[in-house]
């Protein structure tokens, strides 16, 4: 693996690690906070089951998505890897209990701003 290689695959690392603390955070003003750090101010969501754009409304969808989905949290499946200006991560959710089965995996893909935030996230359902 050559050097530029391996730093995006560490940026594209430590990009899905704190985009989904985000999700996973359940205090309200902690995962404004969280929200704001990764993704853009005019940043857009869009998967096959939600949308949101800017911190707020994607705030709102995730705090949404918590609520549908109470008791699980949301992991990382698999490498993230990246090139150029985009990242490409896929995850899993499931109950926040030992062995507990994933009751989704998804991947996404995200374009990032110079600072590394997420400017715009598509995620595909891989698997329910």
């Amino acid at each position: 693996m050559n050097q530029a290689t391996h730093q995006a695959t560490h940026q594209a690392a430590r990009i899905a690690e704190a985009y989904l603390a985000a999700w996973n955070e359940r205090a309200p003003a902690a995962r404004r906070t969280k929200v704001a750090q990764v993704f853009a101010p005019d940043a857009s969501y869009l998967d096959p089951m939600m949308r949101g754009s800017g911190v707020d409304g994607i705030d709102a969808m995730i705090g949404a998505a918590q609520q549908q989905f109470p008791g699980c949290r949301f992991a990382l499946h698999g490498t993230p890897s990246g090139h150029n200006d985009v990242v490409r991560f896929s995850w899993s959710l499931a109950a926040d209990a030992p062995d507990a089965a994933p009751l989704a995996i998804g991947t996404d893909f995200a374009t990032v701003d110079a600072e590394g935030r997420l400017v715009r996230v598509t995620g595909f359902l891989d698997a329910a």
